[in-house]
């Protein structure tokens, strides 16, 4: 169902059983996939590619102008998202404009009400973005994360997969895998075992990756110590091997606060 009261730009592409709500408004540029759904007035904007089985939500706006002083107005931007996504009411997808694919989201997502993403970020899939939360440009975030509600992402952090961002969270650093962050200003709060267990991780795997954090977090060693001696103490494995590649490859550093033990 494509409701006559929609605008639709001559030139944008819609796919098999798209539905788009009275008031929506589809700029020219614009490819939809089969079965996503838009609601009143959503506004999915130029550059902006979307794939199959999404549901976009009332005000939600695709393809925004970057809110950047360093980007000159008329530069095109872009968005990608994949399939099987919701994105809730008066969320703020802006284009990016420093890749051909701009901004992309994958697969699987879930953006709350109100979730504001600056240009140029990057989720994977199977993510939640919590209400209210903002990730500022070139945010990068790996596959099964949660951010809670009201969190603030400063540029450029990169969060590891299967990571908890609770409530009200604010960093400036990088947040490595698998743990739980909590608190303002963030701190380290444990590893996440509650979801890794029921997504299949063993014990002996998790003893393994609660031992690589003491090692981070209350080894009194270095970050680069605390790398060397993960890789000397604890076996490798594909989490083992992503901890320390994540940590080695975090030019800022990683939110190294931990949670007061009283």
């Amino acid at each position: 169902m494509i409701s006559p009261q929609a605008i639709i730009e001559p030139g944008a592409k819609l796919g098999q059983n798209v539905q788009v709500y009275p008031f929506a408004y589809i700029q020219a540029d614009v490819e939809i996939g089969d079965n996503t759904i838009v609601y009143p007035q959503a506004s999915i904007l130029n550059g902006s590619r979307i794939g199959a089985n999404n549901r976009i939500f009332q005000n939600a706006v695709i393809g925004s102008m970057p809110q950047s002083f360093h980007f000159k107005e008329g530069t095109p931007v872009h968005v990608t998202i994949g399939d099987n996504n919701i994105i809730r009411e008066n969320c703020v997808i802006a284009g990016g404009y420093e890749s051909p694919e701009g901004t992309v989201i994958g697969n699987d997502n879930c953006l709350m009400d109100r979730a504001h993403l600056c240009h140029d970020v990057r989720i994977k899939n199977r993510c939640v973005v919590g209400i209210n939360t903002i990730l500022s440009s070139r945010v990068e975030i790996d596959s099964n994360t949660i951010l809670s509600n009201s969190v603030v992402c400063g540029v450029g952090v990169r969060i590891g997969r299967y990571t908890l961002v609770q409530s009200g969270c604010r960093m400036q650093k990088d947040v490595p895998p698998y743990i739980i962050l909590g608190d303002n200003p963030a701190r380290y709060r444990g590893v996440n075992t509650t979801v890794l267990t029921q997504t299949g991780t063993d014990e002996r795997t998790l003893r393994h990756i609660g031992n690589a954090y003491r090692l981070v977090y209350m080894g009194n060693f270095s970050l680069e110590d605390a790398i060397l001696q993960i890789k000397d103490q604890i076996p490798p494995g594909e989490q083992i091997d992503y901890i320390t590649s994540f940590i080695e490859n975090s030019p800022g550093g990683i939110v190294r606060t931990m949670k007061d033990e009283g």
